[in-house]
C-alpha cells in the first residue's frame, strides 16, 4: 500500500462483483487498480474538470484489445504482416503506435539492410579517403583517373537515392491502405 493512503471498501451484490471482476480481467488490471481509476475519474468530474481523462497504469503493456475485422480487411492484414516479416497482432500494434505518436517504423529486416547500406558507404568512403591520401602525395601516379573516381561517385549517389526511396516507400507504405484490386 503507498504511504498516506486509505481503504475503501463497499458491499455489492454477488452478479456486480463477478461483472466487475470480468471488466477487470477485460482490461487487464486488478478490481482494485479498476476501482480506483473509477473513484478518480468521478471525483475529477466531480470537480468540474471533464477534460480529465486519466491515463492507464503503466503495467499495462500486455494489456490486450479485441477487434473485430472484415474478412478481406483480415486477409490484407495478414498479407501485410507477412510482407514485414511480423505476426498480424504485432503489426496492428506497430502500426497503432505509429499512427498514434506520428512515427514512421522500419520492421527489424528494413533496418538491418539499411544499416548494412550504411556500412557499405561508410567502406566506400574509407576508401576515397585512403585514395586521395595517396593522391595527394604522388603515389598513384595514374593509377586511379578521373573517370573511376567519377564512377564511384556516381555509385554513391546511385545508393544514396536508392537508401532515401526505401525509406520514403516505407513511410507512406505505413500511412497508405492496400492498392484496391479489381473486382
Amino acid at each position: 500500500m503507498r504511504s498516506g493512503n486509505t481503504h475503501v471498501s463497499t458491499w455489492i451484490t454477488a452478479e456486480s462483483k463477478q461483472r466487475f471482476r470480468a471488466i477487470a480481467t477485460k482490461q487487464g488490471v486488478s478490481e482494485s487498480a479498476l476501482l480506483r481509476r473509477v473513484i478518480e475519474q468521478l471525483l475529477a468530474l466531480a470537480a468540474g474538470d471533464e477534460a480529465t481523462v486519466l491515463p492507464p497504469p503503466a503495467d499495462l503493456r500486455d494489456a490486450r484489445l479485441t477487434i473485430r475485422l472484415r474478412a478481406g480487411d483480415r486477409l490484407l492484414l495478414c498479407e501485410r504482416a507477412a510482407a514485414r516479416g511480423m505476426p498480424p497482432a504485432t503489426y496492428l500494434s506497430v502500426l497503432a503506435r505509429a499512427h498514434l505518436r506520428s512515427l514512421a517504423p522500419l520492421p527489424d529486416q528494413e533496418r538491418v539492410l539499411l544499416g548494412r547500406s550504411v556500412n557499405a558507404l561508410n567502406a566506400i568512403g574509407r576508401n576515397l579517403n585512403m585514395i586521395a591520401r595517396t593522391a595527394q602525395q604522388g603515389a598513384l601516379a595514374g593509377a586511379v583517373t578521373r573517370e573511376d573516381l567519377r564512377a564511384l561517385l556516381s555509385a554513391c549517389e546511385a545508393l544514396r537515392d536508392h537508401v532515401r526511396a526505401l525509406i520514403r516507400t516505407n513511410t507512406l507504405s505505413w500511412e497508405a491502405g492496400h492498392a484496391p484490386t479489381p473486382l
